[in-house]
């Protein structure tokens, strides 16, 4: 204990946690809105079914992850 210094860590700052997490929040937004609109035109159309699934995935990855980034632990 004689040498007292940082120690060096992976751990992003706070500038780069909110960056992340404003980025995660847009990301899931805009995942969510096109798997509604994916489903509202595979309803009305022809349009594929695996768009609006992949996207609600994604979307629901992102908030996770999100919730995860804001969480205190």
């Amino acid at each position: 204990m004689s040498d007292i210094q940082r120690r060096s860590s992976n751990r992003p700052t706070r500038r780069q946690r909110e960056q992340r997490a404003y980025q995660l929040v847009l990301a899931s937004g805009v995942f969510g809105v096109v798997a509604v609109v994916g489903l509202l035109l595979a309803i009305v159309t022809a349009f594929p079914n695996a768009v609006w699934v992949v996207s609600a995935i994604v979307a629901v990855v992102c908030f996770l992850l999100f919730r995860r980034a804001v969480s205190g632990s």
